[in-house]
């Protein structure tokens, strides 16, 4: 293949290398093979970097093209999407004097919304919004993005009345800001965006009283709507948990930062865990109305949701309330490693259900709400079987059983025991705390950071390691954790509205030994982005039985 100075070559996963003249835009070299995929691409990762469509190729390339059913596409149609709904809202709304609109928390497969001055949407109002999106998209209108002083993009946000990310930007240490642009509207997002409107086709509103859903097509088919299905005790924690940001006056990460830069940091951390710890002992009283029916206590939550520590302060507030609670891991119940399981690629799925021996366990909970002795066994995971050196167990009037792992809040894992014997609890880390009001701060990207940061502490593990298992991870809790949430008595929120400013200390060293040929670089730069947004917290405040000394260390549990 004969290459002239005003050409590159671009090789591609499958081998294939092609030549493209200097300076072409990734947009046009997508369209040579566009035809032979049934999902838009969105993005590309170039040498190993994410880049928007909108770029261009000055050098020699590896390309990787990036389409909605990765996670980096899925992030642009829903930022793109979100620009789309902002502009619409705006220009529907702006004869009532209204032209705010704040997107929060994800739930259903969308985005949890809301109309400032607005008591109710009303279904009549997201008709209109929802036609005018219609429109926008048909038009094919182009995302701009510029490149501005830090100044300039102040004043702009003031223009716009968008004093929550003039606040952001009072804290960012670049010279510059990339803004986007649609139609007349300007905006700040965190991160890419789609070529054109164009290519947001599938998407509702969904009214849900007092707010709105903006809801995103199945993240396996951009073309199909997944079932609107109500996750209402999801959407309480995280509407209570936005009630907390707004006594604390932290909903956003400025606000965060203000309140830092003035010293409340010790106060908000306080006051932080207090609140946490009222959850903790509210729920210990919940079980302590029922004792006499509740024996067994399921604690379930994805990854780094701080399932260990909420265990042991749930049992100091248990004890305190009379009880005697005794710990239990279904870890111990494994079945021998060459029983386990394999997935689809043939490993084995240590996180599948049936990696539990069922019928061991079902038969000494029984053994033991029936007042037996029974011998618990604790897992070796070095000869990968059972052992048994344990005093057997026997459990009285006051007695109760407290299970921790990902599965117990499906009803199979606890199948011969009655269900007025049992209290489920999910946990997670469901951040309140957003960038601004149009840019919310992922769940999972603060369970990763979470993992990242005890991994290193506690496993030795690189923050590459981590970065490239977690979306094996991310696998099993949609398999075997997401779809049974709604399932529990009761959930609580790990996230600590000042915790990404402890763990921006311990993480952005991590991240940045990622070099930029590691498969995890495009992610950590992602991460080390994410968290310049924020003002570092000093962890001697934090108290040493708090949720995140179970990541950075320090806990009195361990």
């Amino acid at each position: 293949m004969n290459k002239s100075k005003d050409q590159i070559q671009v090789k591609f996963p499958d081998g294939e290398k092609r030549l493209y003249p200097k300076g072409i835009c990734l947009l046009e070299v997508s369209k040579d093979f566009q035809g032979t995929r049934s999902i838009p691409i969105l993005a590309a990762v170039v040498n190993n970097k994410l880049m928007e469509l909108r770029q261009t190729l000055k050098e020699d390339a590896n390309i990787r093209w990036i389409d909605f059913t990765h996670k980096d596409g899925f992030r642009i149609y829903q930022r793109s999407l979100s620009f789309v709904l902002i502009l619409a809202a705006q220009e529907v709304l702006e004869d009532q004097g209204i032209t705010k609109v704040r997107i929060n928390h994800a739930v259903n497969n969308g985005y949890f919304c809301e109309i400032e001055g607005v008591p109710k949407v009303t279904e009549d109002m997201l008709i209109a919004i929802e036609k005018r999106m219609r429109e926008i998209v048909k038009e094919d209108l182009s995302f701009q993005k510029e490149t501005v002083s830090l100044d300039v993009a102040r004043d702009i946000f003031k223009e716009y009345k968008m004093y929550d990310k003039q606040q952001l930007f009072k804290y960012r240490r670049a010279s510059n800001v990339n803004l986007y642009q649609l139609s007349w509207l300007k905006n700040y997002f965190y991160g890419y965006m789609a070529p054109s409107t164009g290519y947001l086709k599938t998407f509702r509103l969904i009214p849900y009283s007092p707010r709105f859903i903006l809801q995103f097509p199945s993240k396996e088919d951009p073309s199909v709507l997944p079932p609107s299905v109500p996750h209402e005790k999801l959407s309480a924690i995280f509407m209570e948990s936005e009630k907390w940001g707004r006594i604390m006056e932290v909903e956003t990460v400025g606000a965060l930062n203000n309140i830092l830069s003035m010293g409340g940091g010790g106060d908000l951390i306080r006051v932080s865990e207090a609140l946490q710890e009222k959850k903790i002992a509210n729920i210990a009283d919940q079980i302590l109305e029922r004792k006499d029916k509740i024996k067994v206590i399921l604690i379930a939550g994805p990854s780094s949701s701080g399932k260990t520590t909420f265990a042991q302060r749930l049992s100091i507030q248990l004890r305190v309330n009379g009880m005697n609670p005794h710990p239990i891991s279904i870890d111990d119940y494994f079945v021998d490693r060459h029983l386990t399981p394999l997935d689809e690629e043939g490993n084995p799925d240590f996180e599948g259900i049936e990696a539990i021996d069922l019928d061991l366990f079902n038969k000494d909970l029984k053994a033991l709400l029936d007042g037996e002795f029974v011998s618990i066994p604790n897992y070796n995971f070095m000869t990968g079987s059972r052992e048994y050196g344990r005093s057997p167990l026997k459990i009285g009037e006051n007695d109760v059983l407290v299970v921790e792992g990902i599965h117990g809040l499906n009803d199979a894992l606890t199948k011969d025991i009655p269900k007025e014997n049992k209290y489920k609890i999910y946990i997670s880390a469901l951040t309140q705390l957003n960038l601004d009001d149009h840019n919310r701060i992922s769940t999972t990207d603060t369970r990763l950071l979470r993992r990242i940061v005890r991994d290193n502490q506690y496993r030795g593990m690189r923050a590459s390691q981590t970065i490239e298992m977690w979306p094996s991870v991310r696998r099993g809790e949609e398999k075997n954790i997401f779809p049974f949430q709604e399932e529990a008595d009761i959930m609580f929120n790990s996230a600590l509205v000042y915790e990404l400013g402890i763990l921006k200390q311990y993480a952005e060293p991590l991240l940045f030994q990622i070099e930029p040929q590691d498969p995890g670089f495009a992610e950590a730069k992602r991460l080390i982005k994410f968290l310049d947004y924020f003002l570092g917290v000093s962890s001697e405040e934090v108290p040493k039985n708090s949720i995140i000394r179970e990541f950075i260390g320090g806990s009195c549990f361990h």
